[in-house]
C-alpha cells in the first residue's frame, strides 16, 4: 500500500504579543491535528513580528535558548496532538549570540535537534545580519515518525546548494518557513520551490507569514503551499491575506516513481563541481 503523509502548514498575522501569537498558532495546529495532520511547520520566527524590518536592539529580547521555554510548550503540543512539529524561533545561543533557528520535535514530543539559517539578507526591510549569525550546524535531516525531513529557512531558498545537501541526506519532505513580501519575490515564490522540488526530487512545504506589521511596509502575502517532486502544487495555496492552516496528502510513492524516471542523483557528477566551492 502506498504511504501517504498528511502534512500541514500554518500562516498567521502578527497579533501584537508573543504569548498571544503562540496561543493562536497552537490553536491552528490543533485544528490541523483534527484534520489528520501528522507533521506541521509554522512560519519563520513564528512567535514574534518580523522585526528585521528595522534595526533595533530591543528585539533581542525575543530570543530564547533552544531547547528553552517555547521548546517545552511545543513538546507538550506535539505529545497532545501526535504530530511532528517544525518550530522556527529566535535563538539565543549565548549572551549576544543569536540565530534564526527552527527546531524539530517528533510526534511523541521528543526534541530531535535544530537547523540554523545559513544565508542572511542585509537590505532595506530585511536587516537580518543585525540580529543573527549565519547558521553553523550544517544541513541536518531529522528522522521522524513521518520519515526523514529537512528545513531550509526563507532567504536560504535562493541558494541551490542547501536544497541539494538535504536531498543527499535523504530528506523526503523539506519545509521552508519564510517572511516574504509582495513585489519581485512574489514571482520567485511561485518559481523557486517547485524548481527545487523537481531538481532534488522531494516534497516541499513553503510557508509565508501574512499581513502588514507596524514595523514597516512589508506586505507579507501568505500563499503557503505544498509542491510535489514533479513541481506540481498540491491543492490550492493558502489565502494571501488571512491566517490559515492547510493540510495536504503527500503520496510518498511519487518519490520512487520520480526517482526511477529522472535519475538525477545517479547522473550527478560531483567530481566536476569543485569550482563551485573554491574560495
Amino acid at each position: 500500500m502506498t504511504e501517504v503523509v498528511r502534512a500541514a502548514l500554518v500562516q498567521t498575522k502578527w497579533t501584537g504579543d508573543k504569548q498571544a501569537m503562540i496561543k493562536a498558532n497552537a490553536e491552528l495546529a490543533r485544528d490541523a491535528a483534527k484534520q489528520g495532520a501528522q507533521v506541521l511547520c509554522f512560519q519563520e520566527l513564528f512567535y514574534g513580528p518580523y522585526f528585521c524590518q528595522v534595526q533595533d536592539r530591543q528585539y533581542y529580547s525575543y530570543a530564547e535558548p533552544v531547547p528553552g521555554p517555547t521548546t517545552e510548550l511545543m513538546c507538550e503540543l506535539a505529545r497532545d496532538t501526535g504530530m511532528v512539529l517544525v518550530v522556527p524561533v529566535y535563538e539565543e545561543d549565548q549572551p549576544g549570540v543569536f540565530y534564526n533557528t527552527a527546531f524539530v520535535l517528533d510526534s511523541d514530543g521528543t526534541y530531535l535537534g535544530k537547523y540554523r539559517k545559513h544565508h542572511l539578507p542585509q537590505l532595506p526591510g530585511f536587516w537580518e545580519k543585525f540580529y543573527f549569525r549565519p547558521g553553523n550546524l550544517g544541513y541536518p535531516v531529522f528522522q521522524t515518525a513521518v520519515g526523514p525531513i529537512g528545513v531550509y529557512i526563507c532567504y536560504d531558498r535562493h541558494f541551490p546548494e542547501g536544497w541539494r545537501a538535504l536531498g543527499l541526506g535523504g530528506a523526503r519532505i523539506v519545509f521552508n518557513p519564510s517572511a516574504t513580501s509582495r513585489g519581485l519575490s512574489r514571482y520567485l515564490w511561485n518559481l523557486e520551490q517547485p524548481a527545487a522540488a523537481v531538481a532534488n526530487e522531494y516534497f516541499i512545504g513553503a510557508i509565508n507569514r501574512v499581513g502588514v506589521e507596524d514595523l514597516g511596509d512589508n506586505d507579507f502575502y501568505g500563499s503557503s503551499y505544498f509542491v510535489d517532486p514533479r513541481g506540481q502544487v498540491i491543492g490550492e495555496p493558502a489565502s494571501d491575506k488571512s491566517d490559515a492552516v492547510i493540510v495536504r496528502e503527500l503520496d510518498m510513492g511519487v518519490l520512487q516513481e520520480v526517482r526511477e524516471t529522472w535519475a538525477f542523483y545517479r547522473d550527478r557528477r560531483p567530481e566536476s563541481y569543485g569550482s563551485l566551492v573554491a574560495p
